[in-house]
């Protein structure tokens, strides 16, 4: 006998497991995200999109399910009872990429035209030794911002929104352990333009080879069938290298140890390594709803351009 689905089920995601509402140091609601598309997107957005996913980790729902059907008012029905704070949304009007993020359930909504973006799997082609381990997103990133404080009431709007899309973190209480990973945003007020990178986060101990730094780390069997005693293995190159030519600027002295090699009371050097996605954003409108309502702040003035009005009908 024939089965007919249910038109009706609207099964957009499911709750993460294990998941706390409320931060047990800080007190304050951990902020939660959907990452999803408003019409058509080409495969390259489509990527861009699940990117921005993993990025949002783990606070996110990465296997969230959409159908060409689904409204808004669909995901905002599904989002209090599991405790989502904020959309991230892309659309492609009129072949213009655009990101819109929003606080749920009222607003505001904030609209970014992507200029240009790299997704992360092209990131780690261009890089030598990519390197992105799962355990980097079992912790929210760190939020950076600069060039923000120079602008007028649309800036500090972003500001905001951008602050509260992550979890606050208490200084005196977290953990080095916890913070593996980094978003910086740069807004150049010349060009008006918001620079969106995504970094690893990563230390190295100063005064430490590179061979030992490996054999401590990773426990593997060093290879002495060309050296003539053990001490050669550990005075032969590699002080010289990159764990020595550290400035003094990007260097920290940690209070704790981390890891097997980072230890107490010893320097160590910051290490950033893009992990992507990268994105060049202009802010374009600011709207008091959610994706509705008064105009705040319009780049294009009173009268928005056709694509953005294509872009508010979809919804």
């Amino acid at each position: 006998m024939a089965r007919f689905k249910n038109k009706n089920k609207k099964a957009l995601a499911r709750p993460v497991k294990n998941q706390p509402s409320v931060d047990h140091i800080t007190g304050q609601k951990i902020p939660k995200s959907f990452v999803f598309s408003r019409g058509k997107l080409p495969g390259p957005l489509r990527d861009l999109e699940l990117d921005l996913r993993k990025l949002m980790l783990p606070h996110t729902a990465l296997k969230l399910k959409e159908k060409k059907r689904n409204k808004l008012k669909d995901f905002l029905n599904v989002a209090g009872p599991m405790g989502v704070t904020h959309f991230l949304m892309i659309s492609n009007p009129k072949s213009v990429p655009h990101l819109r993020v929003a606080r749920t359930p009222q607003g505001p909504t904030i609209t970014f035209e992507i200029q240009e973006y790299a997704l992360a799997a092209d990131i780690a082609r261009s890089q030598a030794r990519p390197s992105c381990p799962k355990e980097l997103f079992s912790n929210s990133p760190l939020i950076v911002l600069s060039g923000f404080g120079s602008g007028g009431q649309h800036l500090k709007l972003t500001t905001i929104m951008f602050q509260n899309i992550f979890p606050a973190i208490d200084i005196n209480t977290v953990k080095l352990s916890s913070c593996r990973r980094i978003v910086l945003l740069n807004y150049n007020n010349e060009t008006k333009l918001i620079d969106f990178r995504h970094y690893s986060i990563r230390l190295q101990p100063i005064g430490v080879s590179q061979r030992i730094r490996k054999f401590v780390q990773k426990h593997e069997v060093p290879d002495l069938r060309n050296l003539q005693d053990v001490s050669d293995f550990v005075t032969k190159a590699g002080y010289g290298s990159e764990s020595e030519a550290d400035e003094e600027s990007a260097t920290v002295s940690l209070v704790s140890d981390l890891g097997r090699v980072n230890r107490a009371s010893t320097k160590s050097a910051v290490r950033l390594q893009e992990i992507g996605p990268r994105m060049t954003l202009r802010l374009v409108k600011i709207e008091e709803g959610l994706c509705s309502g008064a105009v705040i702040f319009s780049e294009f003035g009173k009268k928005p351009d056709d694509a953005h009005e294509e872009e508010d009908h979809e919804d």
